[in-house]
């Protein structure tokens, strides 16, 4: 993402635009940190999480002070921020996933068939391969997964985000959500019901 470009204007609602200051950057703390963390906390946990919220916001402070900003894509923008972050965080987020996945596989084999039969109605029983999938993923098309799912925005906000056209975030999001349910159909789950990925 590049950051030396400002955010573009997000018609979420219709909050007229500011100056960057002290008490507008206090009031975009307020409302967009705790969802930033729960995003990046699920991607590295909360040790890292912290860190990088802070340093979306420095970063935030450091090329927006002063200038004339929105408030919806500013939010946008420091989730872009906060991904650009996470990458260099990718390859730990990648072990993490794969060890999970070693882990729900080694709980499973060791579970007696009746554990198994109950555990096949929970949706747990996709945790382990659902993660392992999940690092297979090209990187672009599980940022565009994670910020759908788990941090609940529209391709119009993700694309702000990761200064991408919607487009190619529709394409990855359809590109990913295929993998996912190929891998899935292989091995015989079904899931029933709205999912978010």
């Amino acid at each position: 993402m590049r950051s030396d470009v400002a955010p573009v204007a997000l018609t979420i609602d219709d909050e007229p635009p500011g100056v960057l200051d002290e008490a507008a950057l206090l009031t975009l703390y307020e409302s967009t940190a705790e969802r930033l963390h729960r995003y990046v906390a699920r991607r590295v946990g909360t040790d890292t999480a912290q860190d990088v919220v802070s340093e979306a916001f420095l970063v935030l402070w450091d090329q927006r002070a002063g200038q004339t900003y929105e408030a919806d894509a500013v939010r946008a923008w420091l989730y872009g921020v906060a991904t650009n972050l996470l990458r260099g965080h990718v390859r730990a987020e990648e072990r993490k996933l794969r060890a999970w996945s070693k882990e729900h596989a080694a709980r499973t084999d060791e579970a007696d068939i009746g554990d198994r039969v109950s555990a096949a109605a929970d949706a747990d029983v996709l945790a382990g391969p659902l993660t392992a999938w999940l690092a297979e993923l090209r990187i672009e098309e599980r940022e565009v997964l994670l910020l759908h799912a788990w941090a609940d925005f529209s391709p119009s906000e993700i694309a702000v985000a990761l200064d991408v056209p919607v487009a190619t975030v529709r394409t990855r999001l359809h590109r990913g959500r295929a993998r996912l349910r190929t891998r899935l159909a292989a091995t015989d789950h079904d899931l029933t019901g709205d999912s978010h990925v």
